[in-house]
């Protein structure tokens, strides 16, 4: 893979590091991903979880079920409705996760030095020589001196809550390990972890499969983040999957790349999936340290130049616990920022961390300074060469809208789209200003019904870096007079203006079609 420099405006001015932080509208043009959970389900949580910048709720099915995570999802509706903000739904599924089992959860305290057996009968109870597991080919998979890593939820590194094992002895179905660090275990679900070693099960499992065809449908998710994508079949299994329930043949599916499996398919997985999510938790377990930012660079630039939102997770893990990041977990969201990133997901630290709405605001504040120093025009520049010529009318259109908007210093750019295609286009060239995504209603009919489109659309644009949703009237199609446009855009106007984005005598670079033609205006405004 070939990585991206370093993309940062110099020099810097010292005192402009002195200056505070000014206060918007928009926190960040980078997204924030929120895991909703224990700490983060009351409607007074997530309404201020919402106000702080998550754009994304995240429901992770590794834990509780489908009644729990319905619970907290109305929830969120009623925060929507009073915050007033959009808010997007991401359902992750489990996927080929070994899990210890410990049904007692009582603590479990493993001593370094000593042996443990992994088991896959699950009726033995969980003991500091004895782990059962949810999978019964572990033995089939691994051999001595193989590295097994085993940790609460996601992995920290925190050794006092997470242990590396050896593989001394196969014997039938249990593994006999070495156990490397003295930890303890505490809880019902941790995960286990064998480096660079496939485990024989599928990507998308029946139980999977069977949250997605209840809850998912019920709910109509936005998104689905698919754990464990290893191939890129992977990915059109699981479109094909969706394109038979209903309504979530519009469902994007973003692929977790958690392995080494799926970092060498990773070209082939890009071209099928709607976006990518860096899982870096377990890819940090499977790949040396010194590796993981390699990968991290990589991969974004990839996502960029295709025009895909790429995640990172695991930024601030220290925020579970604590109210303020490490400097240099600090220096890693901004760094993820310059690196090219859309969004980040906040997992542990917004799901059961003390902190979560200190965390979202946190971490926005981070991004928002970061996107500050993004040299936008070396990244302009390197997009439009690797898109290369001849360029396709919609991509020539949408970029120069950008060029446009950067030239005339606009304060935003408002896009009148449909599918949201040209939206997210202006989207993929970064421009310094929010992108305010005007998604029109389209009516259609399966002979049976009469619906509007629009929805999922608009919601799907809040993982999109600087993408920021409104949706139409539906009386105003995206095709029409002259007329009907100045009506829409004026609300659009109106949007922008009541929320403190667009001020008088503001320049706005505007996208839209008016009839068979794309165009690209420029307004100045008045008092």
């Amino acid at each position: 893979m070939q990585s991206s420099p370093l993309i940062l405006e110099e020099p810097i001015r010292m005192a402009s590091i002195l200056e505070p932080s000014k206060p918007s509208f928009f926190p960040a043009m980078t997204k924030i991903v929120g895991t909703l959970g224990p700490k983060s389900r009351s409607v007074d949580v997530i309404s201020q979880c919402l106000e702080a910048g998550m754009s994304v709720a995240r429901f992770d099915f590794s834990w509780g079920d489908p009644e729990y995570h319905q619970e907290t999802l109305e929830n969120l509706r009623t925060a929507i409705k009073s915050t007033r903000k959009l808010c997007a739904v991401m359902l992750d599924t489990v996927g080929p996760e070994l899990q210890v089992v410990n049904k007692t959860e009582h603590p479990i305290s493993l001593q370094a030095d000593t042996s443990v057996v992994l088991t896959p009968d699950q009726n033995k109870e969980a003991a500091s020589n004895l782990l059962p597991l949810n999978f019964n080919g572990l033995s089939k998979a691994v051999k001595k001196g193989d590295t097994i890593f085993i940790g609460q939820y996601l992995f920290t590194g925190s050794e006092t809550t997470s242990v590396w094992l050896e593989v001394s002895e196969v014997n039938g179905d249990d593994v006999t390990c070495v156990i490397k660090n003295s930890a303890t275990l505490a809880g019902s679900l941790y995960t286990l972890h064998v480096s660079q070693i496939r485990i024989d099960l599928p990507t998308l499992t029946n139980k999977d499969k069977e949250v997605i065809s209840t809850w998912g449908v019920q709910n109509n998710i936005d998104f689905l983040s698919l754990s464990f994508t290893r191939h890129a079949e992977d990915v059109r299994h699981a479109r094909e999957f969706l394109s038979k329930l209903g309504d979530l043949k519009q469902t994007q599916i973003f692929a977790k790349i958690e392995n080494i499996e799926g970092l060498t398919h990773f070209d082939e997985i890009l071209r099928e999936a709607d976006g990518i999510i860096l899982s870096r938790g377990n890819l940090g377990i499977d790949l040396p340290p010194e590796k993981v930012f390699l990968f991290q660079k990589a991969a974004i630039y990839k996502c960029n130049m295709a025009g895909k939102p790429a995640v990172v997770t695991r930024v601030v893990d220290t925020m579970t616990d604590n109210l303020r990041p490490t400097r240099a977990e600090a220096t890693d969201v901004a760094n993820a920022v310059l690196d090219g990133s859309d969004a980040i997901v906040l997992g542990a630290e917004t799901l059961r961390g003390l902190y979560p709405v200190e965390t979202i605001s946190t971490v926005g504040k981070i991004c928002a300074e970061a996107e500050k120093v993004y040299n936008q025009d070396i990244y302009f520049k390197k997009a439009v060469k690797f898109v290369g010529e001849p360029m396709t009318h919609l991509e020539s259109i949408t970029s120069s809208a950008v060029r446009a908007a950067i030239k005339v210093k606009a304060s935003v750019i408002i896009c009148f789209t449909s599918s949201g295609r040209a939206a997210r286009l202006i989207a993929k060239y970064r421009p310094t200003m929010p992108v305010i995504s005007v998604v029109i209603p389209q009516l259609k009919t399966n002979q049976l019904r009469w619906t509007f489109t629009g929805a999922f659309e608009a919601r799907q644009s809040l993982i999109v870096r600087g993408l920021f949703p409104m949706l139409a009237d539906p009386r105003h199609p995206a095709e029409s007079n002259s007329g009907t446009n100045e009506s829409i855009l004026k609300v659009a106007l109106d949007h922008g203006k009541a929320f403190g984005i667009i001020k008088p005598h503001d320049r706005v670079v505007v996208c839209q079609k008016v009839g068979d033609s794309s165009v690209v205006k420029i307004i100045e405004l008045d008092d």
